[in-house]
């Protein structure tokens, strides 16, 4: 079986090590933190696509560097972390529930009264590293929406699987999911 998937991401090439969902299906492994070239050159490859908007908004937490980054190349002064637990100094916190496929269990996205206050009438870009299923994705719609934001567009670096066929999300490029012997599943 192959371990790893080569894929060139706006110019940057990674190895990433297959992981097993099941017996049967595997997905590649991306990772953002802590490889500052990849998420450079990804933010900068998503802002090249990005339609106009306001703020920005991410879920914890393998969004976090890529938004920022996002923020500090195109000089926005803040960004949005919907948190996968209320902290103490959050008031008037929103929530919603997700599921995501790397995640064994249910989570939970909350925001503080203050985010809502940003999201108010803006139009929100919102941001991820991979969308798969589209479960995290749409949980970050529910909030936006809930906080009376305009939803300006939906981007990830990469589209895992059936992501690959929606039109509506923005993305660098292509992931594929694996079958056990390591080899691409055609979608």
């Amino acid at each position: 079986m192959k371990e790893f998937y080569s894929i060139d991401v706006a110019g940057v090439k990674r190895d990433l090590p297959l992981c097993a969902l099941t017996d049967e299906l595997y997905i590649g492994a991306f990772v953002i933190f802590g490889d500052v070239e990849l998420t450079v050159a990804a933010a900068t490859a998503l802002l090249e696509k990005a339609p106009e908007f306001d703020i920005m908004i991410t879920a914890e937490s393998k969004g976090i560097p890529l938004v920022y980054e996002m923020a500090r190349q195109c000089g926005a002064q803040n960004y949005i972390l919907a948190r996968k637990a209320p902290k103490l100094y959050m008031k008037n916190v929103i929530k919603t529930e997700v599921k995501s496929i790397t995640t064994a269990r249910v989570q939970t996205l909350y925001l503080d009264q203050s985010d809502v206050d940003k999201m108010a009438g803006k139009r929100v870009l919102i941001v991820d590293d991979v969308v798969s299923t589209g479960e995290s994705l749409h949980a970050l719609e529910v909030l936006v929406e809930r906080a009376g934001g305009i939803i300006a567009g939906k981007m990830a670096i990469l589209a895992e699987g059936d992501a690959m066929k929606r039109e509506d999300i923005l993305y660098v490029q292509k992931l594929p999911l694996f079958d056990k012997n390591g080899e691409p599943i055609e979608g």
